[in-house]
């Protein structure tokens, strides 16, 4: 029990200039939202049951980039992503390019645990949650001014051809339960205006949500199209697993030289077998937190 941990992020870069107004407020979620998810280990729960508190808290709350309040695609229109790991089997589900599930991190675990698969799509996933029985909204739902307003922005960028501001809103958690237990879930919105069913690096296994209790549990954000190109998830555990590296020396290794080098802005929230926590980013900000039974941290810069 001494070692149980929970880690959660509301992505990196999704936040305007250092003393945005609503700072206060992220503070505010993040620590309500560390509270239950701790609980669910605190009170002898699985480190899968607690990323999947966390994660449903986060979707639901219209400050991220996830479920409600997730980003507009080109067309006005959500496109939702989401994967869970088990460290404890290798086990994993993942959606993507869903439109109406109220909390996809469920359904990711629906699918990991109810089917045979590993990754499901678009429609085939929409059926998948009828046939489940979860909760489906309307679209409206998960649309908010603030994301019209974004999407607005950045077409107007893109007709006048100026350079589109860089925005990460994927949330996330990681866990250790008392059983030695790790886990990951990660979901999103993925990022503004996107094209072409565009699907970025949450929902894919090994690249932005990865758990194994030989090394570590990841849940990362940021320019998913460069955490594709690094493999980041699978990446941290692999230097540990083979070079013998710490959840530190690892974290650092692909954020602030791998990552960086491709040009690519995020960060990831890590929790190694031991509870040793990380939250790494290389961009401006990152929405993360984490709590054990000694101690609690909440922050969106450095």
């Amino acid at each position: 029990m001494s070692n149980i941990a929970i880690a959660i992020h509301g992505g990196a870069g999704g936040f305007s200039q250092k003393g945005i107004e609503n700072e206060q407020e992220i503070h505010d979620s993040l620590k309500a939202i560390l509270a239950p998810a701790f609980d669910v280990l605190k009170n002898g729960g699985t480190a899968l049951d607690a990323v999947e508190t966390a994660v449903r808290l986060l979707e639901n709350d219209a400050l991220y980039n996830a479920g409600r309040g997730a980003c507009l695609n080109s067309k006005g229109k959500v496109q939702l992503d989401a994967a869970i790991m088990n460290g404890a089997n290798l086990e994993a589900g993942a959606l993507a390019c869903i439109r109406y599930v109220k909390n996809p991190i469920s359904l990711a675990r629906m699918v990991m645990e109810r089917t045979k698969h590993v990754l499901i799509c678009g429609e085939g996933a929409e059926d998948f949650a009828r046939e489940m029985n979860v909760e489906l909204v309307d679209e409206e739902y998960f649309i908010t001014e603030k994301q019209q307003k974004s999407l607005k922005t950045e077409q107007e960028k893109v007709l006048k051809e100026e350079k589109t501001e860089t925005k990460f809103g994927t949330v996330g958690a990681v866990a250790l339960d008392k059983d030695g237990n790790l886990a990951a879930a990660t979901s999103t919105g993925g990022i503004t205006n996107k094209k072409y069913s565009r699907i970025g690096d949450s929902p894919l296994i090994g690249i932005g949500n990865y758990a194994n209790n030989e090394t570590c549990a990841i849940s990362c954000t940021g320019d998913g199209e460069f955490f594709i190109r690094s493999v980041v998830a699978y990446d941290v555990s692999c230097l540990m697993e083979y070079k013998g590296l710490s959840l530190k020396e690892a974290c650092e290794i692909v954020i602030h030289d791998k990552v960086k080098k491709l040009g690519g802005e995020g960060g990831l929230i890590a929790i190694d077998k031991n509870g040793n926590i990380e939250l790494p980013f290389n961009s401006g900000r990152m929405a993360r937190g984490f709590k054990t039974l000694k101690e609690e941290f909440t922050g969106v810069y450095e």
